[in-house]
């Protein structure tokens, strides 16, 4: 067995035995699928039925919780902000005790001054974080990758990095003393002041980890007019050294002069003819795959492969069809799911500017070059915007959409099996695990399917606040966010 796969498998192996769900979606693949069983069939927060606890979080929560060493980490904003030495709005990063729901500690981001395009009001942290033994690795509302002890500050302030009380505060406000309770940052890589990068509305992009390499998509994107991109030569992909934070590599596609909005997707990676590829699906609607690096780094990705999701939208002027629903280019919000090698990702319409139609999309992956014309295997028409992940399980795929609707589709043909309306959009991605398909809507609908061919509803319910994540399934325990609340889920003995 090739040395590569031997290492990518004990990593997946190790990871399933320890419980632990430290990244979002499978390792490496993106996958949103878990090993997890003895779930919960229902529970009720208002009841307490099979509730271990919960615990506050802010007012607006968009990033999914991950399980790690005995801790959950989320991102969320500061409203209504429980420590008297951060007010106001910013981005916040919480550390919770597994056990208990018991607050350990936070990282505490000023938004961006000036522009609300640049870090949305009220929005906070949306990034899911990615841990590895000691450390978390996050993007932060102000476009900076972190590398955080998984401790914060009660075991010191490690360093390199020693400013903390510095970045907690606004821009032209004296340093905040650094608590207990506060992180402890390692390292910062500030994509906006080392690339050039313009933020728009959130970094909503989650690290891929892939041995000593951080990939991650920049958050990069329009200006407040929607019409101009102050950065179509920043790169969309690019690689840091975890331990150090320096910059490796990059891609050089120049998607940055064909963004619609911004970037929003999450690279995944899977091993095809023996050799590891990260796969990352553009701003610009384009599915791309880049070679993994080695040990001897090259400075550019090299590109393997290119899929474009919607090869007749518009590829000329594209500014002009901002807000048009009929007719615009296409993005890849969702990230691209890596599963026997096909590529299984959803695209379309930008959902607050662009076109309705959206579709969900499956590609040969063992193909070089321009694949546009030959790696589609099938595609399958959502009934409105997507920017969740697919699920992928048993022959099936799993995915929800604005139409207020989970679709069950077929993996090999790409024919539904069945669908599920809803009452509300469904932003999140679906969970697949214990037999059983979990998943949230906008208005705070939460639903469990049983994950086959035949539709089965299992469980319903109504939460406190609209559901805008990922449901997660670690230590026979079902995690869910909402916009104020994190819930630990587990079944009575």
């Amino acid at each position: 067995m090739r040395p590569v796969l031997i290492l990518m498998l004990l990593a997946v192996v190790g990871h399933a035995i320890a419980g632990d769900q430290p990244q979002w979606g499978q390792r490496f693949t993106r996958n949103m699928v878990s090993t997890e069983t003895g779930l919960p069939d229902t529970f009720d927060p208002d009841t307490g039925k099979n509730l271990k606890w919960s615990a506050e979080l802010g007012s607006s929560t968009y990033s999914t919780p991950v399980v790690a060493q005995g801790k959950v980490f989320i991102g969320t904003n500061n409203s209504p902000g429980h420590d008297p030495r951060h007010r106001g709005d910013r981005g916040v990063l919480k550390c919770f005790d597994e056990r208990t729901g018991t607050f350990l500690w936070q990282l505490v981001v000023p938004k961006l001054p000036h522009d609300p395009y640049l870090d949305c009001p009220g929005v906070g942290i949306t990034s899911t974080a990615v841990v590895e033994q000691e450390r978390v690795y996050i993007v932060s509302n102000r476009g900076e990758v972190l590398c955080l002890d998984i401790h914060g500050q009660s075991n010191g302030n490690d360093g390199p990095y020693q400013d903390e009380a510095i970045h907690a505060a606004p821009p032209g406000h004296p340093p905040i003393a650094v608590a207990n309770t506060d992180a402890d940052i390692l390292w910062i890589f500030d994509m906006r002041r080392e690339l050039g990068i313009n933020t728009h509305d959130s970094a909503n992009v989650s690290v891929l980890l892939h041995d000593r390499y951080l990939y991650v998509s920049t958050p990069n994107g329009v200006n407040y007019t929607h019409r101009h991109r102050p950065a179509p030569q920043a790169p969309g992909l690019i690689v840091l050294d975890k331990y150090t934070g320096h910059l490796v590599a990059q891609d050089n596609t120049g998607i940055g002069e064909r963004i619609f909005h911004s970037t929003f997707s999450s690279p995944s990676l899977g091993e095809v003819n023996g050799r590891p590829l990260v796969f990352y699906g553009g701003a610009d609607g384009v599915c791309y795959a880049f070679e993994a690096l080695s040990t001897h780094a090259p400075t550019t990705l090299r590109l393997v492969w290119k899929f474009d999701t919607d090869p007749t939208a518009p590829k000329e002027n594209i500014s002009q069809y901002q807000g048009n629903r009929e007719e615009s280019p296409s993005s890849i919000i969702g990230m691209p799911v890596f599963h026997q090698n096909r590529i299984y990702v959803a695209a379309g319409g930008d959902p607050w500017h662009g076109k309705r139609q959206a579709w969900l999309q499956c590609i040969d992956a063992t193909r070089t070059g321009d694949v546009t014309r030959t790696a589609l295997l099938w595609s399958y028409p959502l009934n409105r915007h997507c920017i969740g992940t697919p699920a992928v399980y048993d022959g099936m795929v799993f995915i929800g959409d604005f139409g207020r609707t989970l679709h069950c589709v077929d993996a090999q043909t790409g024919r539904a099996h069945w669908t599920h309306e809803t009452k509300g959009e469904i932003w999140g991605s679906p969970l697949v695990a214990d037999g059983k398909v979990f998943f949230g809507t906008k208005l705070g609908e939460f639903w469990v399917l049983a994950a086959s061919k035949e539709k089965k509803v299992l469980h319903s319910l109504r939460f406190d606040s609209p559901i805008h994540t990922t449901p997660v399934a670690a230590n026979r325990t079902l995690f869910v966010a909402t916009m104020k609340r994190l819930y630990a889920f587990q079944a009575s003995p």
